[in-house]
C-alpha cells in the first residue's frame, strides 16, 4: 500500500507528504541516526522521536517510505521544510514506539 493509504488506514496524522506514491514494505525503528542509515531498509516506516532536520536527510539517505514520529512529537520548522523540498512524508502519532509497530503490524500482515 502507499503511504497516503498507509496514513489514512491506520489514523496517524499525516504532518506532510509530498510523495503520497511512496510504497509501505515494512517497519524500522530507531533513534540513532547513524544506525539508522545502516539497518532501514527502503520502504520502510521508520518510527522515531527524533524530528530534526537530520532526520529527513537519513530518510532521504535510507529511502524509507515516511517517517513516523512516535509520542506526539512533531517536526521542528527547518525539518518540515526539508521534507516538503526533498519529497520525505511525515506522520505522527501520540502511541508510543511500540504501540506504533503493533498497529502496523497488524495492517501489514
Amino acid at each position: 500500500m502507499n503511504a497516503e493509504a498507509f496514513a489514512k488506514k491506520t489514523g496517524f496524522k499525516t504532518v506532510c507528504i509530498p510523495s503520497p506514491d511512496k510504497e509501505v514494505e515494512g517497519v524500522y525503528i530507531g533513534d540513532l541516526l547513524s544506525w539508522v542509515m545502516g539497518k532501514a531498509e527502503q520502504g520502510n516506516v521508520w518510527i522515531t522521536i527524533m524530528s530534526n532536520i537530520n532526520t529527513v536527510a537519513v530518510a532521504t539517505l535510507a529511502d524509507t517510505s515516511c517517517i513516523l514520529l512516535a509520542e506526539g512529537v512533531m517536526p521542528d520548522e527547518n525539518a518540515l521544510e526539508a521534507a516538503k523540498t526533498k519529497g520525505v512524508n511525515i506522520l505522527s502519532t501520540p502511541l508510543s514506539a511500540y504501540e506504533a509497530a503493533m498497529k502496523i503490524s497488524e495492517l501489514l500482515r
